[in-house]
């Protein structure tokens, strides 16, 4: 089987804090590899690292899209500054 797109559905957030590292390196692998991906996560540092883009959802709604550095560093809406604040102390500024 070679599919040309695989979609993960929070893949991390049923499992054993000790299994999390084991699942995004078999995923960082596969991104390495070429392979087309489409996660929702809440693994940050994960799609920081990993991602082309990265899209920031709330209420199911699309507020920001971005290459994950510009996004990360420079969120344009306040939500997405909200949340990213929210998350470390070296979030964006508000």
């Amino acid at each position: 089987m070679e599919p040309e797109l695989m979609l993960f559905d929070e893949p991390t957030s049923a499992l054993d804090p000790e299994l999390v590292g084991e699942v995004l390196s078999v995923m960082r692998r596969l991104a390495d590899e070429g392979m087309t991906m489409l996660v929702a996560t809440h693994e940050m540092g994960f799609a920081r690292s990993v991602a082309s883009q990265v899209t920031f959802l709330d209420e199911g709604r699309v507020v920001e899209t971005a290459p994950p550095k510009r996004l990360f560093d420079r969120p344009e809406h306040d939500r997405t500054k909200a949340f990213l604040g929210r998350l470390t102390d070296d979030g964006p500024e508000a």
